[in-house]
């Protein structure tokens, strides 16, 4: 076992957990005042609940021997972690992977909750979070990652371009249309300074989203880190320069949210592209990302905190853009820049089946919840009016008691 590439992935998932609390305050400064806790609890209860999954029966769906099923969705044979050693495999701790996956899993779910805030029962949302790890996200991240079909295809998604942020984003879609509107919903965020911490506690963690995934602690790494800083820097630049001439002005929020389209779009791509490619992936984020907001908020979607906007057309352009830019030098994969033109297409036929996959599955997860007596997806109206702090949870996040 190399130590140095262990301790490595054992940092990096620390990094990579660092992220959800970090998700919190960014959606949650995004929110209305009076459903700041519940949007901040939407994220800690997805660290509870699949933590747990995670350990019992998420890792194997996801990584292990599938047998006759093994394109589709991993086995059981790894149940509660059986059978998994301390042992090392290819130098670090199969243990230490386990913990780093379950990272990526932990926060997958938490992203969609942005589409769903405001108005999303969280007795609801704990069911939710267990049948969409089982039945959404391990089937994904096996296809992927575990040896499942578009691994076979060749897909490259070095971090989690297609398992996590367009996975993600269209779920968010589904949940989104199912729910409806919000009522009377805000304008303006409700703590900026929030959003921007947020911004700024994922841009750290995702070194080791992304800088992690290499598993070792050497070049590739390196070179991950790097263009991850590169295309976040960039997309947030783009994103505050078109919005300056678009509107006039160059909002912290806007900014800040440029920069996490950054980060998603260079996800997939981190380890095979260099500095240029890293460039041109945050340059199309910072301008594609802005004027999705602006789209699918004209549908009359209420993806409340544009999750799609961000993550799913993110995750789509990184997706495509590592098959446009990828580097033989760096990824062991040639990009269309390099003339291997087929991996773009193998990099669409990735794009489509998660977002065909993803939003038929989650529609028919959520339908089924709410047609359950007891649970159902909405909060009432009386619980919106008042807010979901105090009748979800019967606190609030800021409370003036008139001492002096």
């Amino acid at each position: 076992m190399d130590s140095g590439h262990t301790a490595w992935v054992l940092v990096a998932s620390a990094f990579v957990f660092l992220m959800t609390p970090g998700l919190a305050f960014f959606y949650g400064g995004l929110v209305r005042a009076k459903n700041l806790v519940n949007t901040i609890m939407l994220s800690f209860m997805s660290i509870a609940v699949v933590s747990i999954i995670w350990v019992l029966w998420g890792y194997t769906l996801s990584f292990s021997d599938g047998g006759p099923l093994q394109r589709w969705v991993g086995g059981l044979s790894e149940f509660g972690l059986s059978g998994i050693s301390t042992d090392a495999n290819d130098g670090y701790s199969i243990l230490a992977f386990v913990a780093f996956q379950m990272m990526f899993a932990i926060i997958t779910p938490a992203l969609i909750t942005g589409a769903l805030v405001e108005r999303f029962k969280i007795s609801t949302y704990l069911v939710f979070l267990l049948l969409w790890i089982t039945l959404v996200y391990a089937p994904i991240c096996h296809w992927v990652w575990g040896g499942g079909w578009l691994s076979d295809l060749g897909a490259l998604d070095f971090a989690g371009g297609t398992v996590i942020h367009i996975n993600a984003g269209v779920a968010a879609v589904a949940a989104a249309f199912l729910l409806g509107k919000r009522r009377n919903p805000g304008r303006q965020p409700n703590n900026v300074p929030y959003v921007v911490l947020g911004a700024a506690i994922l841009w750290f963690g995702w070194f080791g989203f992304n800088a992690g995934s290499q598993l070792a602690a050497d070049g590739i790494a390196s070179s991950a880190f790097l263009v991850t800083n590169t295309a976040a820097a960039t997309a947030a630049l783009t994103w505050g320069v078109v919005s300056q001439i678009k509107n006039g002005k160059m909002g912290a929020v806007g900014v800040a949210t440029g920069a996490v389209a950054g980060l998603v779009a260079i996800t997939p791509a981190a380890g095979f592209v260099g500095i240029y490619g890293a460039l041109a992936i945050g340059l199309g984020a910072g301008v594609l990302c802005f004027f999705a907001v602006d789209l699918i908020n004209s549908t009359g979607l209420d993806d409340a905190l544009d999750v799609f906007a961000v993550h799913g057309i993110g995750g789509i352009w990184g997706a495509i853009a590592t098959g446009i830019f990828a580097v033989e030098a760096i990824g062991g994969t040639a990009g269309l820049i390099e003339g291997n033109w087929e991996q773009v297409l193998i990099q669409f036929y990735a794009v489509a089946a998660t977002l065909v996959y993803s939003g038929i599955v989650t529609l028919v997860i959520l339908k089924i919840l709410d047609l359950i007596p007891g649970l159902g997806l909405r909060a009432s109206e009386s619980d919106e009016n008042i807010g979901l702090d105090i009748s979800q949870h019967g606190e609030q996040a800021s409370v003036d008691d008139g001492a002096d």
